[in-house]
């Protein structure tokens, strides 16, 4: 008999839609209980993308609202806090307001996408329009709030202004959520009308977070944490949590213990020493945690297919633009170049990090990338902080394969100006010339960012120069190049057929582990007679055969040609 189990809550942002369709949940409702216990005035939580904030800050929304069916708590680690519980829950009027929505190519259209959410956010409180408890004039500051043709001095005091009306209709002070504040400066910077947007998102959490006499509390996410000259001036009563804090370190992520319970409610336990490589390594505080969306998202591969591989899913949400710059930081820099490979290599860099930043900083230095590369996940702490120092290391397989996919674009991109260097290499490997094709390719592998993680299997290793030799072979845009094609009784690693039509040309990649390149190159060569790859080619009529063994290690590589196979017409049985 099937089992019947609850469904991954996978792009689940919704707390009420999550626990009353019968989603898996992984229980952060002791956020609450700590945010009660523990609170400032105004919360800032700082955690990178797809870290559950979005769902954090909608289970708040539906805690403490006075609407809503608060049954949806029952069962869950808060409903066991009587006494909060009975203070908190569904007892104030809640202001809830995403702004990760804005993003915009004009600051224009930007205001557009603000104005629409500060309108969707007061039009939840339609009822104020029948207050007895407001006068007309305050009804007519209602209705501005949900006029399509906002002013942008509407919005810069909407939030605190509709908090002020909410206390007088409801008689109890307000409590604020703003979900993602920094996004819409994120895409302001990026296209070029960063001080207006940071001029109106200042007045906007300024007005409702500094001056607001109507505010019980305010909640905050955010990746970074802007600098308080930037957009928090004076705004004394602002707690800073970010991922170096011990306080609230396990309500963003998964623990370990969270997900070996998920994994055995899918029956898929088996599945955690692949999951932990992949997607933990992320330090908090002290918790170590794991990537939520990775992890649903792996999960959710299993039950399609319970042989399904661990995939790079965060890769596919963002542009990775951060790790791209810090890549292409590394032209002349070859010190920078040698820090990029230890953390591929699995190893600690020591940095000095600021986490307050403003977003036309952060490319400014080298410095400031290594910072933001740390608040936005892409490397995390290990061990303990010494003030602003910090070993930083990249936390798993999933964040290396974001950098390796990196160094491999950015190679590319340099190979492609570099034509002269390219036609040589590509003619002494289709004229048979050895030691020319090992010349060329170790001057590549020196320039280059390399691959020597101790920690990642032989294979993927291989995959590198494998995509090294794929990428100056990229250039030859009339040649064949084929990647792990089926050929005889295997897959030849590489095939390329230059464009005479009578010539193919098979590679074999070995990575020398011992760093016996020699040895490395024999057992490629062994491998394509082993396997046939060459019978293929024999029957699509190919006169002409070369076959490499190429062995790398670290910046070092070895090419050995076997003995040329030519084939006559005759030899075919064609005469």
């Amino acid at each position: 008999m099937k089992i019947s189990r609850k469904k991954l809550p996978i792009g689940i942002e919704n707390f009420e839609k999550l626990r009353s369709a019968d989603f898996y949940y992984v229980d952060k409702t002791g956020l609450i209980r700590d945010l009660l216990n523990n609170w400032g005035e105004v919360n800032l939580f700082t955690r990178p993308r797809r870290f559950g904030k979005t769902l954090n800050m909608s289970m708040l929304e539906h805690f403490f609202s006075l609407e809503g069916d608060k049954s949806i708590f029952d069962g869950l680690e808060i409903a066991r806090e009587k006494e909060l519980c009975e203070e908190y829950m569904g007892k104030y009027p809640v202001v809830s307001v995403s702004l990760k929505g804005i993003d915009a190519r004009t600051y224009e259209t930007a205001f557009e996408m603000a104005a629409m959410t500060l309108n969707s956010a007061a039009g939840k409180a339609r009822y104020l329009l029948n207050s007895d408890a407001l006068d007309e004039q305050e009804k007519a500051c209602y209705r501005k709030l949900l006029d399509d043709n906002m002013s942008e001095g509407t919005f810069g005091n909407g939030l605190k202004r509709l908090s002020e009306l909410l206390e007088k209709h409801h008689g109890k002070k307000v409590i604020l959520l703003i979900d993602e504040y920094d996004v819409p400066l994120a895409k302001a910077h990026a296209n070029g009308y960063y001080d207006r947007m940071i001029s109106l998102i200042r007045s906007f959490l300024g007005q409702a977070l500094k001056t607001n006499s109507s505010l019980r509390f305010a909640v905050l996410t955010g990746c970074l944490r802007i600098s308080k000259e930037s957009i928090f001036t004076g705004l004394n009563n602002l707690k800073v949590r970010s991922v170096t804090d011990v306080r609230f370190d396990e309500y963003f992520g998964f623990t370990d213990a969270e997900v070996r319970e998920l994994l055995e409610y899918y029956g898929y336990p088996d599945s955690y020493q692949a999951a932990r490589e992949w997607y933990d390594g992320y330090h908090f505080g002290n918790v170590d945690v794991y990537c939520p969306w990775d992890v649903l998202n792996y999960c959710d591969s299993l039950l399609d297919d319970q042989d399904a591989q661990p995939e790079n899913y965060w890769i596919n949400t963002s542009s990775n633009d951060a790790v791209k710059r810090f890549i292409q930081e590394t032209g002349n820099a070859a010190t920078l170049k040698r820090e990029i490979e230890r953390l591929v290599a699995g190893e600690t860099v020591t940095k000095e990090i600021r986490q307050e930043l403003t977003y036309p900083e952060i490319y400014q230095t080298v410095d400031n990338i290594w910072s933001l590369l740390f608040t936005t996940g892409y490397l995390t702490q290990r061990g303990k902080p010494e003030g602003r120092i910090m070993k930083l290391a990249i936390p798993n397989l999933a964040v290396r394969d974001v950098f390796v996919t990196q160094i491999m674009e950015y190679f590319k991109e340099n190979v492609r100006e570099d034509g002269d260097t390219l036609n040589r290499f590509c003619d002494a490997l289709q004229n048979g010339e050895a030691e020319e094709v090992e010349k060329i390719f170790t001057g590549y592998l020196r320039r280059t960012i390399s691959i020597r993680d101790t920690a990642v299997r032989k294979e993927m290793k291989e995959n590198f120069y494998h995509g090294v030799l794929l990428g100056i072979l990229g250039v030859k845009s009339r040649w064949g190049v084929a990647s792990n094609r089926e050929m005889g009784e295997g897959y030849a690693d590489i095939l390329a057929e230059p464009d005479t039509g009578d010539m193919g040309i098979i590679i074999e990649v070995k990575y020398a582990h011992d760093g016996d390149l020699d040895a490395a190159c024999r057992e490629a060569l062994r491998q394509i007679e082993h396997t046939g790859y060459e019978d293929d080619l024999e029957d699509d009529g190919i006169e002409k055969i070369l076959k490499y063994g190429i062995a790398c290690y670290k910046k070092r590589c070895r090419v050995a040609l076997a003995k040329i196979t030519i084939h006559s017409v005759c030899e075919r049985g064609g005469g």
